[in-house]
C-alpha cells in the first residue's frame, strides 16, 4: 500500500527500470532473477531498499506487479499496465512500451519546465536592474540635481519617490519576494503544486493551445500503450482519461465512450468526440482494419511530439528577443527620464 510519505518515482526513473526489466525479460531472466540484478547494479541505498521490497515480495509467490504495488512509488497506470502484460505473456514488450511512453512523458515535462523557467529567469533579472536603478542610482542623480540648484520633476520624480519606498519598506519588499519564491517552489516542485499550475496553464488563453496539443499527444501515446497490451477500447479510454491532465480532453474522452456504446467504431468516435482531426482519424480508421492501430496511435504521438518541441521553440524564441527589448526599453526610459532634464540644465548654466 502507498503511503502519504512514499514519493513516486520521477518519470525518468520509471523509464531507465522498465528500459533495464524489458531487456533482462527479454533474454529470457525471471523477474526474481532480474530484480536481483538489478539491485546489485544499484547505486543509492534508495534503490536498493526498493528492490529489496521487490524481491521480498516476488520470493513469497506473488506476481512481478504485486511486488512493484508493494513499494508504493510506481504509479497505478504502470502498475495496471504490468498486470495486464503478465496476464497476456508480454511483459517483456510491455515494459519496452512502458519505457518509451515514460520516456515521452519526461520530455514533455522537461520542455515544459524550460519554456517556464526561462521567462521567470529573465523576468527575475529585469525586476532586480529595475529595482537597483530606482532604488540605488535614482539617488545619486538627486544629489546631481541638488547641487545644480534644481529637482528632479515629472517621471524621474516619480521614479525617485519609488525608489525611496522600496528602501524604507525593503523588508516587506524581500518578504513578498521569499513568498514568491516559496510559491514557486511549490508550484514545480510538489505534486499539488504541479497540479494546480497545470490546471491553471491548461486554463490561461496563452498556453491553453499548447496543453491541448500536448493531451493529444498523451491521449495517442497511452492508447498506443494500452491497445497493444491486450486492453479493450472501452477500458483504454477509461485508463487514458486519467493521465491526460486537461479537463477538456476528458471531456471528449467521455463522449468518445458514449459514441462507442451507441455503436460508432473508434475511428468515427473519435472525429464526433473532436479528439484528432479528420485525417488522424482516418489513420485510427486504417490501422483498425489492418490490426495495427497501436502503430499508428505511436505515430499520431510522434507527429503531436514534433509538433509541441516546434511550438515550444518558437515561443522561447520570441520571448528571447522581446523580453530584452522590454527591459532596454524600461531602462533606456528611466536613464532619459534623468539625463535628459539634467543636459539642458547644464546647457542652461553653459
Amino acid at each position: 500500500m502507498k503511503t502519504t510519505e512514499q514519493k513516486l518515482l520521477s518519470n525518468e526513473e520509471i523509464s531507465s527500470f522498465c528500459n533495464q526489466a524489458a531487456m533482462l525479460f527479454q533474454a529470457g531472466i525471471p523477474p526474481v532473477e532480474g530484480m536481483a540484478i538489478l539491485q546489485s547494479d544499484a547505486q543509492s541505498p534508495e534503490g536498493k531498499a526498493i528492490f529489496d521490497q521487490i524481491l521480498t515480495v516476488c520470493r513469497q509467490g506473488e506476481s512481478f506487479h504485486k511486488a512493484l504495488e508493494a513499494t508504493g512509488v510506481f504509479p497505478d497506470y504502470c502498475l495496471h499496465m504490468i498486470a495486464l502484460g503478465e496476464e497476456s505473456g508480454n511483459l517483456d514488450v510491455c515494459m519496452n512500451s512502458l519505457a518509451d511512453y515514460y520516456e515521452k512523458e519526461d520530455a514533455i515535462a522537461s520542455s515544459i519546465r524550460d519554456a517556464v523557467t526561462y521567462p521567470f529567469i529573465m523576468i527575475a533579472m529585469m525586476a532586480a536592474v529595475i529595482v537597483v536603478l530606482v532604488s540605488r542610482v535614482m539617488p545619486i542623480f538627486e544629489q546631481v540635481y541638488v547641487e545644480l540648484g534644481s529637482e528632479m520633476t515629472g517621471f524621474a520624480a516619480s521614479l525617485l519617490r519609488l525608489g525611496n519606498h522600496l528602501n524604507r519598506y525593503s523588508f516587506i519588499f524581500v518578504s513578498i519576494l521569499c513568498v514568491i519564491l516559496l510559491l514557486y517552489l511549490f508550484a514545480t516542485r510538489t505534486q499539488g503544486g504541479k497540479r494546480t499550475t497545470a490546471r491553471f496553464l491548461n486554463w490561461f488563453p496563452l498556453t491553453r493551445r499548447f496543453y491541448e496539443s500536448v493531451a493529444c499527444e498523451r491521449f495517442a501515446s497511452g492508447m498506443a500503450l494500452t491497445l497493444s497490451s491486450g486492453m479493450d477500447t472501452y477500458s483504454s479510454l477509461d485508463m487514458v482519461a486519467a493521465l491526460v491532465g486537461n479537463e477538456k480532453m476528458k471531456q471528449k474522452i467521455l463522449n468518445c465512450k458514449e459514441a462507442i456504446s451507441a455503436g460508432a467504431n473508434f475511428a468515427e468516435a473519435l472525429t464526433g468526440a473532436g479528439i484528432f482531426n479528420h485525417l488522424y482519424s482516418q489513420m485510427v480508421s486504417v490501422g483498425f482494419r489492418s490490426g495495427n492501430v497501436d502503430v499508428v496511435l505511436k505515430k499520431i504521438a510522434d507527429r503531436y511530439e514534433e509538433n509541441t518541441n516546434r511550438r515550444l521553440q518558437s515561443i522561447i524564441a520570441v520571448l528571447e528577443p522581446t523580453l530584452v527589448i522590454i527591459l532596454s526599453v524600461i531602462v533606456g526610459l528611466i536613464l532619459l527620464s534623468v539625463i535628459l532634464p539634467l543636459m539642458g540644465i547644464m546647457t542652461s548654466i553653459g
